[in-house]
Order: structure tokens, then sequence, then C-alpha cells
């Protein structure tokens, strides 16, 4: 049997990656299976616990990284964890399936390290700062002190893109997701 590949997908909060993989694992022309992350961070309304994210308590977490059970994961804010369970991924992979993640971008650099020529790494760049700043506000989720947060974060997550295989500016949606997804679709079929 044919070993499934691996596809990372790495972006500042706010760039769109979310709707990218939702759009392309929507199509479902490509044989993807979304890793869903694990986070110490509460439900945001709407979130499901084992679909959006593996809600756990810090206690949980923490258990976890002792555990070894993260292929990777980072403090990606103080005290806010996020990492991706080994059994997430290696169980597919080996069973045949193509399997998307939605990392941040340190533990992207980091998997990517990991499985090398078995994974497809993808970074989703906002168009600028100030446009990023913009989508942040327009969800209307944060506090203002939150949104200079998370553009601050962007600003040093930018520096890691070079790290990655492809950079896709998400300046049009509907063209990101098309490179995205031909990006996907040639590394799957080589």
């Amino acid at each position: 049997m044919k070993k499934g590949k691996l596809i990372i997908i790495s972006a500042p909060s706010g760039c769109g990656k979310s709707t990218i993989i939702g759009e392309i694992m929507d199509a479902g022309k490509l044989d993807l299976q979304f890793s869903v992350s694990a986070t110490n961070r509460k439900p945001r309304p709407g979130e499901v616990d084992g679909v959006n994210y593996h809600f756990l308590t810090d206690q949980q977490f923490k258990d976890l990284i002792a555990e070894n059970a993260f292929v990777e994961y980072e403090q990606v804010y103080p005290g806010r964890y996020y990492g991706t369970l080994r059994s997430e991924i290696q169980d597919r992979i080996d069973a045949g399936h193509n399997v998307i993640l939605d990392i941040d971008v340190r533990g992207g650099v980091n998997v990517k390290e990991q499985f090398g020529a078995d994974a497809l790494s993808v970074f989703i760049a906002p168009p600028d700062i100030p446009e990023l700043r913009r989508r942040l506000e327009k969800r209307g989720s944060e506090s203002a002190e939150a949104i200079e947060e998370r553009v601050g974060r962007a600003e040093y997550e930018l520096g890691f893109k070079d790290r990655y295989d492809y950079v896709v500016v998400n300046d049009e949606l509907p063209r990101a997701i098309g490179e995205v997804a031909a990006l996907m679709e040639d590394f799957i079929k080589a």
C-alpha cells in the first residue's frame, strides 16, 4: 500500500488559511484528511471539540507533552499552547491517506524537518500588515489589544516564510485557493 503524504499549511492569524483549507477540502477533489490540532484555549462560539480542535485543559496538554504525544507543539502566546498529536497523522499516512495540517509557523518548520520530502509546506502570507489588521478587525471577535498582539506576532511569523517550500500571498482569495490546491495536487501525484 502506498503511504499517504503530509501537507503543512501555516500562516499568521487572519491570513485566510482556514478558509483556503476549508474550500479545498469541501471541493473534494483531493484525498485529504484534516489533522485536528490540540490546544488549551477555550472554544470560540460554534467550535466543536474534536472537529475544530482537541480542546484540552492546561494539565492535559502538559501531560501529553511529557508523554511525547506531539509531533510538534508550541506556546504561541503566553500560557496558550497548540500542537499536533502524533496519533492524528501517522496512522492516516500509513493507511495511504494524505493528511493536511493547519499549524503555526514554527510548528510547520519543525514538522517539515521531521518528514522531509514526504511533506509539502505552504506559507499563506497577507498582502501586507495593514490589510492583515483590517481583516482581524473585520472578524469582530477580539479586542483591540488582542488584535495588536496578533499583528505583532504576524510580523514575527513572516520571518519564517522562507523556510517553507512555497509562499502564497492571499491578496485575492479565489486565486490563492487555486494556487494552494494546485501545489497540493502536484505534490500528491508526484
